[in-house]
């Protein structure tokens, strides 16, 4: 779609909707409980009836670039507004949570170390969104590229029935290759830090610089303190390696793997299989390797007979909000199946 220099406004509707999270209330890492929800509806509908896509944040991300507009790129919000003024695509509600927490995200799972963000979005986001915009609750659809596509494959397994369509851009899958490549890289900074993981993470809440090996370090941290809570530890998490040798710690990492998509499908292979669309794909480049981790997914899906649809583009794992223009109308598209 060739890009209009012209600063017009936005045609629909964009809202910031406060929402105050009882269930993020005191959570350990001191977030807000009080969020921000952007809420946009095409130009000249309503809201009632309407479809309603819910897009998921990746780990350090935030849903105000899909808004962005500047004179050399414009948001993925955007350009979806331009393909439904021009006819190409349906008008739909879109819905972006904000679940940004001090570690960079919260991966859409409940954790004493992190919060209850699952219940955030299941019990707090959702009916907030049918309470006040009534959109059509056969028609939802559950979106994100990285984290945010493993947050939609995780609620749509735990949730059956309230997400008709799952869409994930590269989504964290087969944890061994996208995590276990990362940890002694991680491990590697966490090293350089005098009192270690704590040491590393006072010095990132100082300066929020992820400079060398700071992204693995915080990636590992952030991801344990999601998938492997616990109260009685130091950190409030356990780590799934050895802070000296690196050697995996199999009684956390087994704790890990419950979440990982790969494992998980087999438990919530019903839900799976109800969907009208699942929709998967990954970077043919990824540098993390996650094209890598989404045919071994996609493996298990055929052993379990769960329909999907399984794409690779030409691209890696950065700059991935341009691939909602591509994936937004195949999603939509799936709502319209028998």
């Amino acid at each position: 779609m060739e890009f209009d220099r012209t600063p017009l406004p936005m045609q629909g509707r964009l809202e910031m909707r406060p929402i105050d999270s009882q269930v993020l209330r005191g959570n350990a890492l001191g977030d807000a409980h009080l969020r921000e929800l952007p809420v946009y509806l095409p130009p000249g509908v309503d809201s009632k009836g309407l479809p309603c896509v819910f897009i998921l944040s990746a780990f350090t991300g935030t849903p105000f670039p899909l808004m962005e507009r500047h004179p050399w790129k414009m948001g993925a919000l955007w350009k979806y507004e331009r393909a439904v003024m021009a006819g190409e695509v349906p008008p739909a509600m879109i819905v972006m949570p904000d679940t940004f927490t001090r570690l960079g995200g919260s991966q859409f799972v409940n954790s004493s170390a992190v919060g209850r963000y699952e219940d955030h979005m299941i019990e707090e986001v959702l009916p907030f969104v049918q309470e006040h915009y009534a959109p059509d609750p056969n028609r939802r659809i559950v979106v994100g590229k990285s984290s945010g596509g493993f947050g939609a494959l995780h609620l749509a397994m735990r949730h059956p029935g309230l997400f008709q369509v799952v869409g994930s851009i590269a989504g964290d899958c087969h944890f061994e290759y996208g995590y276990g490549s990362e940890m002694l890289s991680g491990l590697r900074e966490i090293e350089k830090h005098e009192g270690g993981a704590a040491g590393f993470l006072k010095k990132f809440m100082d300066t929020h610089k992820l400079d060398g090996d700071g992204h693995a370090a915080l990636n590992l941290l952030a991801m344990s303190a999601c998938y492997s809570p616990n109260p009685d530890s130091p950190l409030g998490f356990d780590l799934p390696v050895d802070l000296h040798t690196g050697r995996r710690k199999d009684e956390v990492w087994l704790r890990w793997l419950t979440f990982d998509p790969v494992v998980a499908c087999a438990s919530h292979s019903t839900a799976l299989s109800q969907l009208k669309g699942l929709y998967l794909e990954a970077g043919k480049r990824d540098e993390f390797h996650l094209q890598f981790s989404l045919r071994i997914l996609v493996q298990e899906l055929n052993r379990l007979g769960i329909p999907h649809d399984h794409v690779e583009f030409d691209g890696g794992h950065f700059g991935m909000d341009a691939r909602f223009e591509t994936v937004l109308p195949k999603l939509l598209g799936y709502l319209d199946r028998a």
